[in-house]
């Protein structure tokens, strides 16, 4: 059979044995709405209606073990006195006054942690975050800086009384130098708007998060987010060039130059890259922004096997080499929850296939990408590699299928209890961790695959390119029975398979017991120094990050 041509102006599907007639973009997803893109992510998701009815219970109750450190100041009427003084608007503070706008600052996106703070502050400049942290380092006043709140580990919401310093406020562009395409801006600064303000300057940003349109890049940075880019633009230990921060005794630090190049000193920024708030609070960040790219293709391939989608990315590395920019797999179980649960989803293939992959191509030529683009297809579909595939005919399907990617996580949200893992492992073991554990939990009597058991579905998606697999155990709700049952186990795996804990995610109050299965002792001995210098009072994100004291 002739090998099946692809065509831009209107869209094939391709098949190895086949060529089919084009299909409406309407008859394979409705595209998405902004509030949908926002909504279905890697780092939040829409909370099921079953579980936004029910009280979110209070972290210090759930871990009892988890004692208030009595060294910390109780908050009183005098302190929020000062804190009033500090803001020249009412609207900078926030009491337990109005309880339902603590709310929001108190319990984490997935209602899984829920904090006690009666105090939240909301700076709008360096000054007062550096008033603010002066005052509580003397009181000793523990102080949980906050950006989105979009994390998945309850990295940003208090455990006990913390007083909540949101960066919400602190939204402003200082600076863009567009020749370098070296961007500053506040902390604040919601990263959708960030790319939404560089667009119209021919610029990116070098992360793309499905989260975008709620975290903020200090957040961001201070856990160090991956997301869809990396692949093709790295990590922000690369594409940040400089930062401000204020550490815990109020003391304004400049970190580095917005420069490409500084061999000066100490690289002191890429501590606070990934450092979760522990060593100091965030404050403006200078990043390099790539050109925005003039040619933009996506497609999505059905492939019959875990092996095969690893041959895949292999070909795709060889064969768009410079132009390709996401490669993106997700399973059958994750995709079949995404048509159950996701408004408008609907598969855009004739038969389902055991594995899907979602590549994307960015480049400055499209004829030169279309045809890099269509010899890759037609090698893989020939070859038997890939069975199926589409190729976005313009930005609405190109949407639509990364809709089907980005809506996983909102999927499995509504499944019910949603136990969500963000590992790394070396690119062959990927999906066996989530094989592992389907064998572990069906062998506990809790998984069984007609969706029987208190664990209904355990799915894995993840960034190929990165080796960073997304596992996601959804439940008919949290039960310690399913805790013990998942960790340290999940944990476990990753470890025998010389994999981390965390690959974007962080640590936060999760995942700081089990820090052991990805570092040493003496590692985690010098983190604790590092700690001790920038922090020596501990008020900065206390009761996280570092595993709890013997």
């Amino acid at each position: 059979m002739p090998t099946p041509a692809i065509t831009r102006t209107c869209r094939f599907t391709l098949r190895k044995h086949a060529r089919l007639p084009s299909v409406p973009a309407a008859a394979v997803l409705r595209a998405p709405t902004a509030q949908t893109r926002r909504l279905a992510t890697t780092g939040t998701a829409e909370v099921p209606q079953q579980q936004a009815r029910k009280a979110v219970p209070f972290t210090s109750d759930r871990y009892p073990n988890i004692k208030r450190d009595e060294r910390f100041k109780q908050l009183d009427a005098h302190d929020v006195a000062f804190f009033k003084s500090v803001f020249k608007s009412e609207s900078g503070v926030i009491t337990d006054e109005t309880p339902d706008e603590l709310d929001a600052f108190n319990e984490d996106w997935m209602r899984k942690y829920k904090g006690r703070s009666s105090l939240v502050l909301r700076p709008k400049t360096t000054s007062e975050v550096s008033e603010i942290l002066r005052y509580c380092n003397e009181k000793r006043l523990a102080v949980v800086p906050q950006g989105g709140n979009t994390g998945l580990v309850g990295g940003s919401v208090p455990v006990h009384d913390e007083i909540v310093l949101s960066m919400q406020s602190m939204n402003q562009i200082r600076s863009f130098d567009d020749v370098s395409g070296i961007l500053t801006c506040d902390a604040g600064c919601v990263l959708e708007v960030l790319d939404n303000w560089l667009a119209d300057k021919g610029y990116m940003m070098p992360l793309d998060l499905g989260a975008k349109g709620s975290c903020q890049i200090g957040g961001n940075v201070a856990a160090n987010a991956g997301g869809l880019r990396l692949l093709r633009y790295g990590s922000l230990h690369g594409t940040v060039l400089s930062m401000e921060v204020v550490s815990a005794d109020g003391t304004v630090l400049e970190l580095g130059k917005p420069l490409r190049k500084d061999n000066t000193g100490l690289d002191l920024k890429q501590l606070f890259i990934g450092s979760e708030g522990t060593l100091g609070v965030i404050t403006a960040v200078s990043i390099l922004t790539p050109r925005r790219s003039k040619a933009v293709n996506v497609a999505m391939l059905g492939v019959p096997s875990f092996e095969a989608v690893q041959e895949t990315f292999k070909r795709a590395k060889e064969e768009l080499q410079e132009i390709l920019s996401a490669f993106e797999f997700f399973d059958r179980a994750s995709f079949n929850l995404v048509k159950r649960h996701v408004q408008g989803a609907r598969d855009p293939f004739d038969a389902q296939t055991p594995f899907y992959v979602l590549i994307e191509t960015s480049g400055s030529n499209k004829d030169h990408d279309d045809e890099k683009l269509a010899a890759f297809l037609e090698a893989v579909i020939s070859d038997g590699v890939v069975e199926d595939g589409a190729l976005a005919q313009d930005t609405t399907q190109a949407s639509a299928f990364w809709s089907m990617r980005e809506g996983i996580p909102e999927a499995c949200a509504k499944e019910g209890g949603n136990y969500k893992y963000d590992l790394s492992v070396p690119v062959p073991e990927l999906y066996r961790v989530v094989e592992t554990m389907r064998e572990h939990l069906a062998s506990k009597g809790l998984y069984a695959e007609n969706g029987s058991g208190s664990v209904k579905n355990i799915v894995g998606f993840g960034h190929m390119g990165d080796g960073n697999l997304h596992l996601n155990i959804t439940t008919t709700g949290w039960s310690k029975e399913l805790d013990k049952a998942i960790e340290p186990f999940v944990y476990e795996v990753v470890q025998k398979h010389s994999g981390s804990i965390s690959a974007e995610h962080g640590l936060g109050l999760m995942k700081a017991p089990y820090l052991g299965y990805s570092k040493s002792p003496e590692f985690i001995a010098v983190m604790k120094r590092v700690k001790d210098l920038f922090d020596p009072k501990g008020i900065l994100n206390p009761y996280k990050y570092f595993p709890p004291s013997p």
